[in-house]
């Protein structure tokens, strides 16, 4: 089975009512971790890469680690472009084989949003690859991503229509009060994400498939297993789950998954080392790191995503 877009994807996910799991990917172990939890539980895959990712693990490794893991699943996996920062970094991706890339133009003015977005859409299409935008801006750091409190803003559903219709891309990503990376709400606050512009998002575009990045949970096993084996996370607060099920169940139809697995690694190998301070096989420490990764995409794609058995 070859790559494939997010377009029939996300039509049975709204459908469906579920989402299909957006994981960013970096090295092997992790690609192995997502793709045998997906496999055991019949689920369909976004791996998606960043500019970081490329620049560390290399375009072409990711890549053919990615054809590797549908060789080994058969698994419908799309392979993604996130937060793609101009045009030149997503024709490079379309050129490379994606089968899907992000235009993250949110911090630009509206209208130049549109501008840019556009043109990646015109030549994504014509390479028959799907195009995801965003509107609204995350606070939080990501690779490259950062965005400070001050400058994050919602999404206006007021725009959303207009900017759909001149860009033609084929997925939303709107900012909603998630955000990038462990520390996305203060210590003692309560987490709210804004479903009522999610509603009325919704209500302008019926059926047109929307995107939550930041949308991490921030497991606190992990967090409790980094303090206590020589780390230093105090307060890292994520999305709570329960809320991430409801936008699933809505028009949602991609939810992104970073800083949970680097938790569930780091944590897992902090640990080793602290048991273990003896050992040095990178073989010894990575696999159950790697299963650690398959334990909480499991997790998502079933708990969370409702996306098993959708393959």
């Amino acid at each position: 089975m070859p790559l494939v877009t997010t377009k029939e994807m996300f039509a049975k996910a709204y459908d469906g009512g579920y989402a299909i799991g957006a994981f960013n990917v970096n090295n092997m172990e992790i690609v192995q971790g997502i793709t045998e939890a997906a496999k055991e539980v019949n689920a369909p895959l976004i791996l998606q890469v960043s500019k970081g990712a490329r620049a560390y693990a290399n375009h072409t490794y990711l890549t053919k680690l990615v054809e590797a893991a549908i060789i080994e699943t058969g698994l419908p996996i799309c392979l993604h472009l996130d937060h793609g920062d101009s045009f030149e970094t997503c024709k490079s991706c379309i050129d490379g084989g994606f089968t899907s890339v992000m235009i993250d133009a949110s911090s630009k003015p509206f209208a130049e949003n549109i501008e840019i977005t556009k043109k990646v859409v015109e030549y994504a299409h014509d390479h028959g690859v799907v195009v995801e935008a965003e509107l609204g801006a995350l606070a939080g750091i990501e690779d490259e991503v950062q965005v400070s409190a001050e400058e994050s803003h919602y999404t206006r559903p007021e725009e959303v229509e207009e900017f759909v219709a001149k860009t033609g891309c084929d997925s939303l990503a709107i900012a909603i009060g998630t955000s990038h990376g462990a520390y996305k709400f203060k210590p003692g606050t309560k987490p709210q994400l804004r479903f009522d512009i999610l509603d009325e998002v919704s209500k302008k575009l019926p059926g047109f498939p929307i995107v939550l990045h930041g949308s991490s949970s921030v497991p606190q096993e992990f967090v409790k297993m980094i303090n206590e084996n020589g780390g230093n996370m105090p307060g890292a607060i994520g999305v709570p789950e329960d809320q991430l099920r409801q936008a699933a169940r809505g028009a949602v139809c991609k939810i992104n998954i970073d800083s949970d697995l680097r938790l569930a690694m780091t944590g897992t190998i902090r640990k080793f080392f602290n048991d273990h301070p003896d050992k040095f096989d990178p073989r010894e420490y990575l696999k159950p790191a790697r299963a650690a990764i398959k334990e909480l995409v499991k997790h998502k794609l079933v708990d969370v995503l409702g996306c098993d058995g959708k393959a």
